[in-house]
Order: C-alpha cells, then structure tokens, then sequence
C-alpha cells in the first residue's frame, strides 16, 4: 500500500516540518515545533533526550499513532495522515513494525502465536504468517522456545520475541521506544546486539527512542530531542 512512486533510493521516512501542541485550558502547550527529519533506506537513527522532552511522542507522530498539529509525515513517499483511519492501520500493519519497553504479547498465545499475529491479521495468510514466525524466533534464538506463552519467558526473551513480531510482515521501517529499558544490564546488551545484527543484515530502516546511549553510538546516527528542537546529537538543540 505504499506510494507506487515511491523507491528505496528515496527517505523512508520524510518528517517535514512538524510541530506537536496540546491546548490545556487557556494554555497551549509546545512539546516541539517545526521538527524535520529524514531516513533513509537501511538506515538506523537512535533519538535521545531528557524525560519529558517529547521523544515517545514523535516516535508515535512517525507510526502514524498520533497526528501532528502542523507539518507533514511521510512513510515511504506516502503522507500517513491524509489516509483515513482504516487506511492508515493496514498502512502500519504492512509499513511499520513496533517494539515498546513493555513488549505488550498476548498472554494467552504462544512465541510463535504472537510473532504470527500481525502477518495473519493483515494480508498474509495463516500457513505463511506461521513460517516467517517461525524463521524468525530461529533468527533472533528463540527456535526452541516456540510453544512457550510470554509468561514462561524471561525478560530478554519476550523482547525476542517482540522484535520478531516487528519484522514478520517485513516492514520498511522498525519503530522502538526504550527497547532495552526494562532489562537489567546483561539482557540489554543481548538485545543490543540483536538490534544492530538485524540491522546489519536486513536493510531496513530502524528508528530507537533511548535512554541508553551506549545503545544509541552503537546503532548509528545519534539525534537529541531537548527543547522543542531535533540536532544531531552534541550539537545544540536550541535553534
């Protein structure tokens, strides 16, 4: 469903100009104004910044989750807010995957039920959503731990199983907010290396809000949300 004019060659993501507001009574509230950002194809961009400096909001503006008070979102060349709500979730389901601090599995279904779940809702059909499920919790070292439901899993293995589920409908682009920030020490560094293998080895664009700035040196270009501007990081962001 994405832009048929649309090519690698151009950003997958082409945040233009975007500007986030909340009105709270007689206030308006500037969490960032006119923020621009492009990413390209294979590409990994990791976005620090303080608590509070809105970076969990522009990762959802760029999921399509939320919508920006001005400017414009483009995912592979196609502007995801012009798209009306039905439009815009199968646009996700097939553009984008998603992983969160909390990895949010369906408790009740196994590793591989999960990982399946987005391919089996979309266009993909059972039989081929269990195959790319399986082959990828064999990728991220979960072959032997397809039957076993998220809470007979540790930490480090349900965000496995989490970024599995992310990649099963080959998205041009992985969306991650705090990916290791609710593991200890040793099972973020696992994590982190998965991150930047899969990265290596797919040729998709990954985006990676963190606190965690040893994460974000080793996965690429380092941008800083402070004060309602985006800069490359250790460079000001007041514009």
């Amino acid at each position: 469903m994405s832009n048929s004019t649309w090519t690698p060659a151009s950003p997958v993501i082409d945040c233009r100009n975007i500007t986030r507001t909340y009105t709270e009574g007689p206030e308006t509230l500037t969490i960032f104004s006119r923020i621009s950002l492009q990413v390209a194809a294979g590409e990994t961009v990791a976005i620090v910044g303080s608590s509070g400096a809105g970076k969990t909001t522009l990762l959802n503006l760029l999921g399509g989750l939320d919508r920006p008070s001005s400017g414009q979102v483009l995912i592979c060349g196609e502007d995801i807010n012009s798209l009306k709500e039905k439009a815009r979730a199968r646009f996700r389901n097939q553009q984008l995957g998603f992983v969160y601090q909390f990895h949010h599995l369906l408790p009740e279904f196994t590793a591989l039920e999960n990982v399946m779940m987005p391919g089996a809702l979309g266009d993909m059909g059972i039989a081929e959503a269990r195959v790319k499920a399986r082959a990828l919790l064999e990728q991220v070292g979960l072959g032997e731990r397809l039957a076993h439901k998220p809470g007979e899993l540790s930490g480090g293995e349900r965000q496995r199983v989490a970024i599995a589920r992310a990649l099963v409908n080959e998205p041009q682009c992985v969306l991650m907010d705090e990916p290791t920030g609710n593991l200890d020490e040793q099972t973020a560094h696992s994590v982190q290396d998965l991150i930047e293998s899969l990265k290596n080895r797919l040729g998709i664009a990954f985006v990676v809000v963190t606190h965690d700035l040893e994460l974000a040196h080793r996965l690429g270009r380092v941008m800083r949300l402070e004060h309602g501007q985006l800069a490359p990081a250790g460079e000001s962001a007041v514009g």
